[in-house]
């Protein structure tokens, strides 16, 4: 008897079968992907790719870190979860870990970057009407305009983008929206006393690698400080070494009110994310106003201190400065009408792709996964090119030799 897989290639049905009973609410490159170690992953039939992506800069230790993995095994064959209703013996060395590490005075661990976001908004309010003195329910935080910030209610009552927000209403008052990189129009939104936030992306990760200007953020922060504003930094795509400091806000010695962290957090072990602030904001939460079940598990302390190592052991953000900058240099040298842009910080790049013979960014993304590089386009003509932060300077040339020779023959 010949079976449906032996008649179809692996690949396709394992993609008919996330077809027929997943949810419809993904868009993947088609390829099924088995197995992942540091820069590489390879296909169910065996093929070998760059990872170009980095799970959108949750793997910046690379896939399968031995490190990593090995404090996940050892956690998890002792004691995973215990639910914040006890102390676990891991947390308060992980807690000590993270806030010395990024100078703050306390974290809230939490589980996915979303769930991060949602915190720090809460945490942004709370402090309006415990510290600021806002009026009751009045409480708002100021937005950039093609932001990502996640899929939560809340959260996509902050987008501009109707694809995340659509039909999804009614939404979540208390935003007000600005344009990214303009400090006029958040100089008049801070003229509005109830503003208690400022939450900004410090590069606009989804919306194509978009970086501000020099001098944005440390301009930015300082008008929320004149305005007594928390300025709160969504780094959970941008930290952790992705573009070439450890933050994305060292760039400019900018050390946020609120910092949101996530994805490379864990390695990509293991959902962990981490809302940090000094007291005064910190413990405007007590017992009862809010909790995870998951957040802070002994399982995920012990895979962030471990992934949090690497990063530091092995000089990752080094790393992404100086081979950000080579594969610029190489993009930019790419002889090709298709690209009209090549914008990057560290190893957190994009090239904005111009339609050629009808030839899109996702047919770009289809002929670089046929040539051994995994990317993916974001809003139709932007191919974000983002791998683990563990790749090696020939690496990274053989990487911008086949996407030049694949762009070129388009």
């Amino acid at each position: 008897m010949i079976t449906e897989m032996q008649t179809t290639t692996k690949s396709q049905y394992l993609i008919d079968l996330e077809e027929k009973h997943g949810a419809h609410n993904y868009h993947p490159l088609p390829v099924v992907l088995d197995r992942g170690e540091g820069v590489f992953v390879w296909d169910v039939e065996g093929k070998k790719y760059y990872d170009f992506l980095a799970a959108y800069s949750a793997v910046n230790q690379g896939h399968n870190h031995p490190k990593i993995t090995k404090a996940l095994i050892e956690q998890a064959q002792k004691l995973a979860l215990t639910s914040r209703a006890f102390h676990n013996n891991v947390l308060g060395e992980y807690e000590k870990f993270i806030t010395e590490l990024f100078g703050f005075d306390k974290v809230l661990p939490m589980n996915t970057g979303a769930e991060g976001v949602e915190t720090a908004m809460k945490l942004a309010r709370r402090w309006g009407y415990e510290k600021k003195k806002v009026a009751e329910n009045s409480a708002k935080i100021i937005v950039c305009e093609n932001n990502f910030h996640g899929r939560t209610i809340s959260i996509i009552s902050a987008s501009t983008d109707p694809d995340s927000y659509g039909n999804f209403g009614p939404f979540t008052p208390g935003y007000i929206k600005i344009p990214f990189n303009d400090t006029k129009a958040l100089a008049e939104a801070l003229k509005d006393k109830t503003v208690v936030g400022f939450l900004v992306e410090p590069v606009q990760g989804e919306a194509g690698v978009v970086v501000p200007d020099e001098g944005y953020l440390k301009t930015a922060f300082e008008m929320c400080k004149a305005a007594n504003v928390l300025f709160i930094a969504d780094e959970i795509q941008t930290g952790i070494a992705r573009t070439g400091k450890m933050l994305a806000c060292d760039h400019e010695n900018v050390r946020p009110d609120i910092l949101i962290l996530g994805k490379a957090l864990s390695g990509g072990m293991y959902p962990v994310s981490a809302i940090l602030a000094d007291d005064e904001i910190m413990l405007c939460v007590k017992p009862g106003q809010h909790g995870s079940t998951y957040g802070g598990n002994p399982l995920g302390a012990k895979v962030a201190i471990a992934a949090l190592k690497v990063v530091i052991d092995e000089k990752l953000a080094e790393n992404s400065e100086v081979l950000g900058e080579i594969l610029r240099k190489e993009l930019r040298a790419i002889k090709s009408d298709m690209i009209t842009t090549v914008r990057g910080k560290g190893l957190f790049n994009a090239i904005v792709i111009k339609e050629k013979n009808g030839k899109t960014a996702w047919d770009v993304c289809i002929k670089l996964a046929e040539n051994g590089l995994l990317a993916k386009p974001t809003h139709g003509d932007i191919i974000r090119f983002a791998p683990p932060l563990v790749i090696t300077k020939e690496q990274i040339l053989d990487c911008a030799r086949i996407i030049k020779e694949t762009i070129e023959k388009f």
